[in-house]
């Protein structure tokens, strides 16, 4: 396995070499993480270590839309200009399912100055990744990302259903952590973790979570940026040997109606330059920095929420006794809160972040959440009482639909000092367009219980 902690250009083109490469998928991640760019051949990568692309094309809705006015344009600038795009020779991996030799690179995006495109998503978790930096600490993060396998379904009118299986049977009944329900599927994830080994993805434990076709994949703990490449690259490959099986992965926040939701819970905790844990103090307790950072996460969730939801479907997810969060109550061994302290060592204290949706793009959840904990200590926000109760017994204290989100969002002025303001403005605008190009649609529901009684 190849060490990309620094990786260089020059080890790069004998990675190429050494598997033959001939040709190159030059990837962006956009807003809502879907992977834009060129196929290039090896000899044009090599010689132009770069490619260009208009910069709106990381800057759309998942519809590709984009806003006809406004402040996206404060900006975007109007005249449709290229970003100047470097490939991170970190990032570099194999495309296991491609017929000839082929690799794909992650690009940073920058203008024609050299500066830095503030709006891209994997330049806003950077940023954040930089405030550390400054103050010494390294955050440490540790997603586990749910999914649900469907039977292909090629159209958009009828309800989603569970795959068969090995059996030649669908799921019918919920089967939390089954190794059989699992086992239906052993030619999938055979294939999974094959494409996960060529690619040299870190990830862990498999398991079939509580919906009728829903798993989980957990990922070994690392730096955020090289994370939220996994995640990137992990869901690509999932929807890639489904299709190769007859079904879809889907990583929607509620595809089912009637079964749970699929989350992105992130683990978090930050090492000093010592590399010690700063929520432990040396007697083992939990240190003020634990309490500030939760307390961080408990201010600012509201206000993030249309990162960590950033759809209409997002908050479907987030209903009473759905195994899906509905306040920031916080507490030890607690699945009922949005905010985890699971049972660890005091070298392996951490954080849950049990709000954020599997539908986030992976760079910005993780930049979000890693802003709200930094603000926290910062700010040295105090935590309320931990929960030791069930916390679905509470009131919501998150937003109830995108629409409060994105308010909520426009008027916290401290994300925007962290996130930055331009990633805010271009984020918040596209999400307007989505929620426009929704609300043209009329669902079944609304035909159901209004055509003949209103």
């Amino acid at each position: 396995m190849v060490n990309r902690d620094n990786l260089t250009f020059s080890e790069l083109e004998q990675w190429l070499n050494e598997r033959r490469v001939t040709e190159i998928e030059c990837l962006v991640p956009d807003l809502t993480g879907v992977a834009r760019g060129k196929i290039l051949p090896r000899q044009k990568f090599t010689e132009d270590r770069g490619m260009r692309l208009p910069e709106a094309v990381v800057a759309m809705g998942v519809t590709g839309e984009f806003p006809e006015e406004g402040p996206y344009y404060d900006v975007i600038n109007p005249t449709d200009r290229d970003m100047h795009l470097r490939p991170d020779p970190r990032s570099v991996r194999l495309v296991p399912w491609a017929t000839d030799p082929t690799a794909q690179v992650i690009h940073d995006c920058y203008d024609k100055e050299g500066q830095i495109v503030p709006f891209a998503p994997r330049s806003v978790l950077r940023r954040v990744c930089d405030l550390y930096a400054a103050e010494g600490w390294s955050p440490v993060v540790a997603p586990e990302l749910e999914f649900y396998l469907v039977a292909r379904n090629t159209d958009p009118d009828i309800p989603l259903k569970p795959p068969k299986g090995r059996s030649g049977r669908a799921e019918t009944s919920r089967q939390a952590y089954s190794i059989d329900a699992v086992n239906e599927f052993d030619p999938l994830f055979e294939d999974v973790y094959s494409y996960c080994e060529q690619m040299e993805l870190n990830v862990d434990t498999l398991i079939h979570e509580i919906g009728a076709g829903q798993m989980e994949i957990n990922f070994f703990h690392d730096h955020p940026l090289g994370l939220a490449d996994e995640v990137f690259f992990f869901k690509r490959t999932v929807r890639e040997a489904a299709l190769r099986h007859d079904m879809f992965a889907t990583f929607m926040a509620k595809p089912i109606a009637g079964e749970p939701g699929s989350a992105m819970h992130i683990h978090q905790s930050v090492l000093d330059q010592a590399g010690q844990n700063i929520f432990s103090n040396p007697d083992g307790s939990p240190s003020q920095a634990f309490h500030w950072y939760i307390g961080g996460l408990q201010h600012y969730i509201p206000a993030a929420m249309a990162l960590f939801a950033p759809y209409v479907n997002s908050y479907r997810r987030l209903a009473r006794f759905t195994a899906a969060p509905i306040n920031i109550q916080w507490g030890t061994d607690n699945r009922t809160v949005g905010i985890r302290s699971p049972v660890a060592s005091p070298a392996a204290r951490r954080i849950e972040n049990r709000v954020i949706g599997a539908d986030a793009n992976p760079y910005v959840a993780l930049a979000a959440t890693l802003a709200c904990g930094y603000l926290g200590i910062k700010n040295r926000i105090e935590p309320t009482p931990e929960c030791k109760g069930d916390a679905y017994l509470g009131d919501f204290q998150l937003p109830r639909s995108l629409g409060e989100a994105l308010e909520k969002l426009r008027l916290e002025r401290d994300l925007a000092a962290v996130l930055g303001s331009p990633f805010i403005t271009v984020y918040t605008e596209v999400k307007e367009i989505e929620y426009a190009e929704f609300m043209k649609v009329i669902s079944p529901w609304e035909r159901e219980h209004l055509l003949l009684h209103v």
